[in-house]
This record gives structure tokens, sequence and C-alpha cells, in this order.
């Protein structure tokens, strides 16, 4: 598979537009759901909207402190950005399986990543929300270092480093998945729970 170029500008606005999106969603159709609506699960081995916004919110925990750390210490270095972003073998394989529809294919999420209960309170959504704009906001900081050269260790194997542009790219698609996920249950659809968190 041919390693993807683009433009680093074209890159970091798509990314933008896309968490700008999911902000939306967050804000008008996530926060004002009731506690029993985000808990409402579509049967016993299957998560509610509530939980697929949790696990979002354990991935976010472990990774947005670790970008923000190492954008930091790029600025610091004097990192400046490239005309372009290139993807990694591995970040573009991380990304392409999370592309693929949630129907077509489910992935196991480690134990530490799964959400942690059934009966979830409606701050969830809140912390979820936080999540957004501060993703947003390290996005904004990555077009400002050379997003090929900042490493971010993986959640399910730390010694395996991807592109800072690879993990943004990622994390943005990866809350896409759950976020659909979500909004299937909210609308009475069933798609199947196990999904990865790396």
């Amino acid at each position: 598979m041919p390693a993807v170029v683009r433009a680093t500008a074209e890159f970091f606005d798509q990314l933008t537009n896309d968490l700008l999106v999911l902000r939306v969603v967050a804000q008008q159709r996530f926060r004002p759901l009731s506690a029993e609506d985000l808990n409402r699960r579509p049967g016993p081995s299957r998560w509610s909207a509530g939980q697929c916004l949790e696990h979002l919110n354990i991935v976010g925990g472990y990774y947005l402190p670790s970008i923000a750390r190492r954008i930091a210490k790029a600025q610091a270095r004097g990192s400046k950005p490239t005309a372009t972003v290139k993807q990694g073998f591995f970040g573009g394989r991380f990304i392409n399986a999370m592309r693929t529809p949630a129907s077509e294919k489910s992935y196991t999420t480690p134990q530490r990543y799964a959400p942690t209960g059934t009966r979830l309170p409606r701050t969830v959504a809140e912390v979820f929300s936080r999540q957004i704009d501060e993703l947003l906001r390290l996005v904004l900081l990555a077009r400002q270092v050379n997003a090929n050269a900042v490493l971010i260790p993986n959640a399910v194997f730390p010694p395996l480093l991807l592109r800072l542009a690879d993990q943004l790219e990622f994390l943005v698609v990866h809350i896409q998945r759950h976020v659909a996920q979500a909004e299937a249950v909210l609308a009475g659809n069933t798609v199947s729970s196990k999904f990865s968190a790396a």
C-alpha cells in the first residue's frame, strides 16, 4: 500500500471540519439526553450510547494528555511544520481499519478501554464534549510543528509509535465510528458493540 501524502494545511483543515461536525453532534444530540436515554442498551451484550461515549472518553483520557505533552516538547525544540504530511505504514493500517463500517467489521475492545459501567451519569456526554474541544485545540497546535516527526505511543502497544498526523486522524475516525454507533443505538438500530480502542 503506497504512503498517502497530503498537503499539511488541507489535512488539518479536514480534521478541523470533521471535529466541528462532531462538536455539533456532541452539543445538540448527546448533551441534552436524559440518563435513561444514555443508558438504554439495545441488548445485554450491546453498548448503550453512554457506553460508546465513555469508551471514547477513556481513550481520549489516554491520548489527549500524551499528544499535548509531545506537541509541547516539539515546540520547545523549535519544530516547524512541513509542506506535507505523510501517512506511516501502521498509522495507515489503523486508520483504514477504523474506516470500515462497524456493520462490516467489529473489533474487540481491550478491557482497560471498555466502558466501566451500565448506569452512567449524564456527565459522560459533557466530558465527551470537552474532549472534542481539547482535540480541536491540539489539532490547532499540531499545525505549528512537524506532524511527521512527533511520535505518539500507541494505547494498546506503547512501544509502537505513530506519527502525530496519523494519531490525530485515527482519533477522529475512531470518534466518528463510535458516534455513528451511539446514534444507531439512539435510533433503535443495533450495531456490534465490540470495537477496538486502539
